[in-house]
């Protein structure tokens, strides 16, 4: 089990990191090989990921990074958005001094890496941070529902942040949210959370120019 986590999260962070790339093929011989595994484990690894939709099966075809067209992708960040801002209303009446304290400190971390222009290390934190609010909501099945589908947008999301000027526009909005999140203010809570994860106007024509971005590095060479 743990030998298969393990691969996974390799896998993913490959997929997020974009060693593979939306629309690619993933051989499982070329992965066994690679891991120094069987293929049942890569199969498993490959399941797991499909039922995120981090992959897609194809019938007889096998399986591929899923590309997601800018219609649909609007439409998941618009149900992320609404998980996020209930994740944010609950957290903000539940919500525990030493997870407001987590938050900022995830906050300075997240300073540091735009200090850096660090755009991966930010994410990364991002994602912690985020998921302190999923753990406050005390919901367990909300915060699950908002980790998979986070996890569903994790290569879409990370490219947000290689946008100019994204990364300080999110690291004030997290300022906000922490402030609401600490005077137990569940609609402001909800909005911030909400508003901060939406995709509309000018985030969505950023976002497809990387996704266009991406697309066209497809045929360079992987390391």
């Amino acid at each position: 089990m743990g030998r298969t986590q393990g691969l996974r999260e390799q896998l993913e962070d490959d997929i997020v990191m974009g060693r593979y790339r939306p629309g690619e093929r993933l051989d499982e011989v070329s992965l066994a090989r690679r891991f120094g595994v069987s293929r049942t484990p890569i199969r498993e690894v490959i399941i797991q990921l499909a039922e995120t939709g981090l992959l897609e099966m194809r019938p007889h075809r096998g399986a591929y990074v899923a590309s997601v067209g800018p219609r649909e992708m609007v439409e998941i960040f618009e149900v992320m958005a609404e998980l996020e801002g209930m994740c944010g209303r609950l957290a903000a009446r539940r919500i525990e001094p030493e997870e407001v304290d987590r938050l900022r400190a995830l906050h300075e971390d997240c300073a540091a890496a735009i200090a850096e222009n660090d755009p991966d290390a930010y994410y990364f934190i991002n994602g912690e941070f985020h998921d302190v609010i999923y753990q406050a909501s005390r919901n367990g099945y909300l915060a699950e529902q908002a980790r998979n589908l986070h996890r569903r947008l994790r290569v879409y999301r990370r490219l947000q942040f290689r946008v100019g000027g994204r990364l300080r526009v999110s690291h004030a909005e997290h300022e906000a949210i922490i402030a609401a999140l600490a005077a137990h203010d569940q609609t402001r809570a909800n909005a911030l959370c909400r508003e901060h994860v939406l995709v509309q106007g000018e985030r969505f024509s950023d976002l497809v120019s990387s996704l266009a971005e991406l697309a066209g590095g497809r045929a360079a060479a992987r390391p």
